[in-house]
């Protein structure tokens, strides 16, 4: 038997262990338990004493991880079973998304507040960029234990006074380097227009900003889980994905390989947010914003749920992307809007067919399908945004796909 304490904002909270079949089980401790504070790891997860076996333990803590790609070079890299979560988490387990860290039994808690650095040089950081495509996340590097999930190449930092360095041992990072994917020329500039035509028609989305590391392009991201003491230290908050909280296994994100559905997010959100009548708007909006942009992309791992201070919000939204702008990439949706097997979902009948699945107005949806449209037909008149564009083909080419796909969506609402 193995086993591995699992901490929450550096208190431990429960234990992970495998077995010698290799299954995995986690039960709280009984110390957590009995806080007044105590908040469970994930909705999957409630508080109990009974221990969590199996598949039911294996969603929240295999989707810590990174998908299969990176995982598969990180597992070459550490001499471990790509397949092995336990020995995964135990060698990379130390800084991933939201508060939770995993340690090995009698190690010492992380401590909150740690602010140990490697500052990193402008050649230092292209070196890493560079090695990131086969050497994930820093994987075996002294001091490094960092995981997040996904199949982008990406690299947790700190950024102080527009600086990057890696944080050591227990560091929180504050923000997430995202290095452009040699297959998708032109992603960080597709990510980044995504990302601020959200943020001017009003979805709450996570800070981008656009980097160019060597001759790179890259996005670095303020981190939404992670807040500022007044003493100045950075803390984490605890957030999971869709797929955690629904008990969906990573290789389950999509909903044609048996992953969260739609009406399956919004009662998520009606049963488990502290303030559903804002959420469900809120992320109605994101799924009509991403037929507009053509993103058929936006799976159960890439909607998340933000716990602070005693609410559970939907987190801002990330990872906003024009897939078509690759013709050779599948339209199919992720999650399908009614029975709709198309990211062209511009008529109501789907819409409507997808408000009866999710116990919603019709009416309100198709207000908001119409606001959405037009604001993004302002935003994209907006000379400021096209400015900021500037002569970048893609920004150009998205913004002319969005443009096209809000009027198309407009014209069909306003002749029903």
């Amino acid at each position: 038997m193995r086993r591995l304490i699992v901490h929450l904002n550096g208190i431990p909270a429960g234990a992970l262990e495998q077995d010698n079949s290799g299954l995995l089980e986690f039960r709280y401790r009984q110390e957590w338990l009995e806080r007044a504070d105590a908040s469970p790891l994930s909705r999957s997860l409630p508080l109990q004493e009974a221990p969590f076996s199996g598949k039911q333990a294996r969603a929240f803590f295999a989707g810590i991880l990174p998908d299969a790609e990176p995982r598969h070079r990180i597992a070459a890299i550490l001499g471990i079973s790509e397949g092995n979560d336990f020995a995964m988490l135990e060698r990379i387990g130390g800084e991933c998304a939201g508060a939770v860290s995993l340690l090995q039994e009698g190690v010492a808690p992380p401590a909150v507040g740690e602010t140990r650095l490697r500052s990193l040089s402008g050649e230092e950081l292209q070196k890493i960029v560079a090695e990131l495509p086969a050497r994930p996340l820093m994987a075996g590097e002294e001091g490094v234990r960092l995981s997040l999930a996904g199949a982008q190449d990406k690299l947790p930092v700190v950024v102080r006074e527009d600086c990057l360095s890696l944080p050591l041992g227990n560091t929180p990072s504050t923000h997430i380097l995202k290095p452009e994917p040699e297959r998708f020329p032109g992603l960080a500039a597709n990510e980044w227009f995504c990302m601020s035509l959200a943020k001017a028609v009003g979805l709450k989305v996570a800070t981008v900003d656009r980097r160019t590391v060597g001759k790179k392009p890259c996005i670095l991201v303020r981190r939404y889980d992670r807040t500022v003491a007044a003493s100045g230290a950075v803390l984490r908050l605890h957030q999971e994905d869709f797929c955690q909280a629904l008990g969906f296994p990573p290789e389950r994100k999509y909903q044609q390989e048996g992953g969260p559905m739609l009406r399956e997010c919004i009662e998520l959100l009606r049963e488990w947010s502290t303030t559903p009548v804002l959420d469900i708007r809120d992320f109605l909006d994101a799924q009509i914003f991403n037929v507009l942009i053509g993103n058929a992309d936006a799976h159960g791992k890439n909607y998340s749920m933000l716990y602070h201070e005693g609410q559970r919000r939907l987190a801002p939204f990330y990872d906003l992307v024009c897939t078509i702008a690759w013709p050779e990439l599948s339209k199919t949706p992720a999650m399908r809007i009614g029975d709709c097997k198309s990211l062209d979902a511009f008529t109501p009948a789907p819409w409507q067919k997808m408000a009866q699945e999710a116990r919603l107005g019709w009416p309100m949806i198709r207000e908001r399908m119409a606001s959405l449209c037009r604001k993004t037909i302002e935003a994209l008149q907006d000379p400021g945004i096209r400015k900021a564009a500037g002569n970048d083909a893609m920004a150009d080419r998205v913004a002319g796909l969005a443009m096209e796909r809000a009027t198309a969506m407009l014209s069909y609402l306003r002749s029903r």
